[in-house]
């Protein structure tokens, strides 16, 4: 391993910002793996509280059902790596004022739920906060077919997606499928972050 690249990219991480709406599976395992790769800052947006039948996909154990899932998130994300600064927003995102919360980040995640409120936030932060990177993911449902997955560019959106994948009505959410985009997703931020 080259030690000297490998700490100019520690502490461009460590000096860079990442926002996340959304902390089901997609948000709480990206937030995890930003966190293990060193990113300095997150903002964790979530309303909703951890339910056991999260618990087969999201990054959330037993003994936090019943809580926030911010607050949750953040708890694991500090036994993982303390050094991370977590800001946490316990509220539920409001059309019109959704981008709000990601002001002064360098790179924001999509990985909210509903399919509307999805297209809403995406919309609300490329327009309103011009040049900010946003990526998203698309097509989590079902298991198998990892090689049909591709990144699509369109300006200032990166979306990770598998156009053939079932919704999510229609089929499944599996750890295995969901951890991957969630993987998918933190590792472009780290891509653009690291340019």
């Amino acid at each position: 391993m080259d030690k000297k690249k490998y700490e100019e990219i520690r502490e461009k991480l460590q000096e860079s910002s990442v926002g996340i709406a959304g902390l089901g599976g997609l948000g709480s395992n990206a937030a995890v793996s930003l966190a293990r790769a060193g990113v300095g800052r997150l903002v964790l947006v979530d309303f909703d509280k951890v339910e056991e039948s999260n618990l087969s996909r999201q990054y959330y154990f037993q003994d936090q059902v019943g809580r926030l899932k911010t607050e949750a998130i953040k708890e694991n994300i500090e036994r993982i790596n303390p050094r991370v600064m977590v800001e946490i927003f316990n509220c539920k995102l409001e059309k019109g004022s959704m981008e709000r919360l990601f002001k002064d980040v360098d790179v924001v995640i999509e990985a909210l739920d509903d399919a509307e409120m999805k297209t809403a936030f995406i919309e609300e932060v490329l327009q309103k906060l011009p040049g900010k990177p946003v990526v998203a993911a698309s097509g989590v449902a079902g298991y198998g077919r990892c090689d049909s997955i591709t990144t699509k560019r369109l300006g200032n959106l990166y979306m990770c997606y598998d156009e053939g994948a079932p919704s999510s009505e229609e089929s499944v959410l599996i750890a295995p499928r969901v951890a991957l985009m969630a993987n998918w997703e933190a590792n472009l931020a780290v891509e653009i972050i690291l340019g």
